[in-house]
């Protein structure tokens, strides 16, 4: 009864995410509407695709021209003119390898296995990349869907070319995708995501209310902050790439497009969420019984966890200059980096010189809160490279 139960949780949780994604698409530009615009395209170029090659030509291979459009209406202009040359070339090799075999041998099934093997082996060629598979079936359908004669495999190479012709000028003239909204979706998430695991420590920290279990949840936000990182990479590229060979883009217009945060960016979040990732790896190594390492004293652990509120302070305002529509000119937000990282150096220099008195704390505290520091002390670094103590970076 609880596994049905377990089940019908699912399947409405399923079916609230699908609504949640229509709605969005319907509300205003992101990426479920992307989605479906390039679904709806895809779908287009099958159905005119099939138009011209069953309904007006008549052809008898006709299903390869809608198979090959709807394929080609990829994520940017550039990737439908690549991918669409790969697959073209891979469909050229299937079709005629499949026709000599059936030319010398005369037998369907000693065609099919002499040429699969051959095929397979290609379809792995890096040149070919993902498209290469599209060589075997090619031979399959080829071999098995009626008679092979040079009029079938001359028409089938022909369709190939009409559905990729069709795919390739539905994406590139109607709406052409450009992808460089996500890049500062991407970046403004791993941004606030750095900002929230750091408030997330300081708060369990500061008031003592934190265990093995929290922070093996500390070391889990970590590891999504390494995804949003991945991802932030891959919007990258994506940018770059929708920009080629982009008609909806000429050389004129790119001058007008909004500013992406630039590139260095993506590298100081990245390695915030690196030193993140350290501090929660330190506290789970303190909480495991299995290790040696000893536990500072609670009261510097709670001067540490301040230390990590003033920097997700700093972080939710180095976010805003890059995030918000008026970055990098907004100056409440400059106000509060400053204000952020002045309290983050009082902090840093009165952790630092209890750590140097000897007689005030324990080794333990000496030991590990000097690894902590350290962390804390490059976090602040890429926040703020022109504020950070260098001549206190032993500590």
């Amino acid at each position: 009864m609880g596994h049905g139960y377990e089940k019908l949780y699912m399947v409405r949780a399923e079916a609230r995410g699908i609504v949640d994604a229509a709605a969005r698409a319907w509300q205003g530009p992101g990426r479920e509407r992307d989605l479906l615009v390039q679904s709806l395209k895809a779908a287009g170029a099958a159905t005119l695709a099939w138009a011209v090659s069953g309904w007006w030509l008549k052809d008898p291979v006709a299903l390869m021209a809608p198979w090959v459009a709807v394929v080609l209406v990829q994520a940017t202009v550039y990737r439908s003119l690549f991918k669409g040359l790969q697959q073209l070339v891979a469909i050229a090799v299937g079709t005629l390898l499949a026709a000599g075999a059936e030319a010398l041998t005369g037998n369907i099934l000693i065609s099919v296995a002499l040429v699969l093997p051959v095929v397979m082996l290609l379809s792995n060629w890096p040149r070919l990349g993902d498209q290469g598979i599209y060589g075997p079936t090619t031979a399959l359908f080829t071999l098995t869907s009626g008679p092979v004669s040079s009029l079938t495999v001359s028409h089938r190479l022909l369709q190939a070319l009409l559905g990729a012709a069709i795919g390739i000028a539905v994406n590139a003239l109607i709406v052409p995708p450009v992808h460089l909204r996500n890049v500062r979706e991407n970046l403004s998430s791993l941004a606030r995501g750095a900002e929230g695991a750091l408030a997330g420590m300081a708060e369990g920290l500061a008031h003592n209310d934190w265990s093995e279990e929290t922070a093996t949840d500390w070391r889990q936000l970590s590891d999504r902050l390494q995804q949003r990182q991945a991802s932030l990479r891959s919007a990258r590229l994506w940018s770059h790439e929708s920009l080629r060979l982009n008609p909806r883009l000429p050389w004129k217009s790119r001058k007008r497009l909004p500013p992406l945060p630039d590139e260095s960016e993506d590298q100081r979040w990245g390695a915030i969420a690196a030193q993140i990732g350290g501090i929660a790896n330190t506290m789970i190594d303190i909480v495991d019984e299995n290790r040696t390492i000893p536990s500072p004293d609670q009261r510097a652990l709670g001067d540490y966890g301040l230390l990590l509120c003033d920097l997700a302070a700093a972080c939710a305002a180095r976010a805003d200059l890059i995030c918000l529509p008026s970055a990098p000119d907004d100056e409440d937000a400059h106000a509060r980096l400053e204000e952020a990282l002045d309290s983050v150096e009082r902090r840093h220099d009165a952790l630092h010189k209890v750590l140097c008195d000897q007689h005030s704390v324990s080794t333990a505290t000496t030991a590990v809160l000097g690894t902590l520091l350290v962390q804390a002390q490059n976090i602040w670094h890429h926040i703020a490279p022109d504020t950070w103590p260098r001549a206190t970076d032993g500590a």
